[in-house]
């Protein structure tokens, strides 16, 4: 029997795609998951794998879909084998049935690997250049300056509680005090 299993990393993705590809791909059940494939746990995942017998197929869309690393993939594989349970997907065309598809998904895995790898590196190199020139990541300030400079002085003051200054300018307590250790930050700086 042929068992899909289709995964997504955020709930936002479809699964659409997946759950199209396993069914048209001849798959009698379906089990899915939104969770990364760092996480470890995986209940519809572990699902599937508590289904499948012997003569058994796990079918998925591409083989990232099952683990982030050639090593979770290894594992996974063997333990199949050890089960007499085989492992197919569909986009790299690979059947891990065959000693061929065996070696095909070796080399597929490691190549994944080394994909993930590159982006990995390359996103990093690009934050790191960016922040060289001066950018900074992450969501914009709240407040422009001069208001920033308000909140921090009616702080100072001690004439109005945290809460009222936040509705009064409109912030959160975390921004206020986000706010304020970078005052204390840029005060120590200067001294």
């Amino acid at each position: 029997m042929l068992i899909g299993y289709a995964r997504v990393s955020t709930d936002d993705q479809p699964l659409e795609l997946q759950r199209d590809a396993l069914i048209q791909g001849g798959c009698h059940k379906l089990y899915e998951d939104k969770e990364s494939g760092a996480k470890a746990e995986r209940p519809g995942l572990l699902t599937a794998l508590e289904v499948l017998r012997e003569g058994d197929t796990l079918v998925v869309w591409r083989l990232d879909r099952l683990g982030r690393s050639l090593k979770d993939l290894s594992a996974l594989v063997e333990q199949l084998e050890s089960r007499r349970v085989g492992c197919k997907s569909l986009q790299e065309n690979l059947d891990t049935t065959s000693s061929d598809g065996k070696l095909v998904f070796h080399l597929f895995g490691a190549l994944a690997e080394f994909e993930r790898n590159l982006i990995r590196e390359r996103t990093q190199a690009g934050l790191s250049a960016a922040r060289a020139r001066g950018k900074r990541g992450g969501r914009p300030k709240a407040l422009a300056p001069a208001q920033r400079q308000l909140a921090i002085r009616l702080y100072q003051e001690r004439r109005h509680s945290i809460a009222g200054i936040c509705r009064l300018l409109g912030i959160a307590k975390p921004t206020l005090y986000s706010y304020l250790a970078e005052a204390d930050a840029d005060a120590l700086r200067s001294a």
